[in-house]
């Protein structure tokens, strides 16, 4: 592991979502003070230099702290509702707005010994 990010850290919850050629991680830990903080991980698969050779994953991460959640869905559901509002057309707000199944078919993973978290506070919406 990489020494910028934390050592101490206690899996809380993990949810994989496949998008295309990427997929995102999106795991809640804690540390030792039990201080909760959001890994948000994207990986996208590179083929290797020889056909038959074993692929490589590129991944990018971002460490989100609970302190900053309230404002990182403010900041996402503006640019969210900018490019829907003003670059999209309809034909492709539609398509973004028709139903999907959740999560790809997968479910988000707790371990075991822990409690599932309680409702969050309201924190907007949450239709996108």
């Amino acid at each position: 592991m990489d020494d910028r990010y934390p050592r101490d850290q206690e899996e809380i919850y993990s949810h994989r979502m496949k998008a295309g050629k990427r997929t995102y991680f999106f795991d809640v830990k804690a540390t030792r003070g039990q201080d909760y903080y959001l890994i948000i991980t994207e990986s996208k698969r590179r083929p290797g230099g020889d056909p038959d050779g074993p692929a490589s994953y590129e991944k990018h991460k971002i460490f989100l702290y609970k302190e900053d959640f309230n404002k990182f869905i403010d900041a996402l559901h503006d640019a969210v509702d900018y490019v829907r509002e003003e670059l999209l057309t309809e034909e492709e707000v539609a398509e973004l707005d028709r139903p999907r199944p959740a999560y790809d078919g997968e479910q988000p993973t707790r371990p075991e010994t822990q409690q599932p978290p309680q409702p969050a506070a309201d924190l907007g919406d949450t239709t996108y």
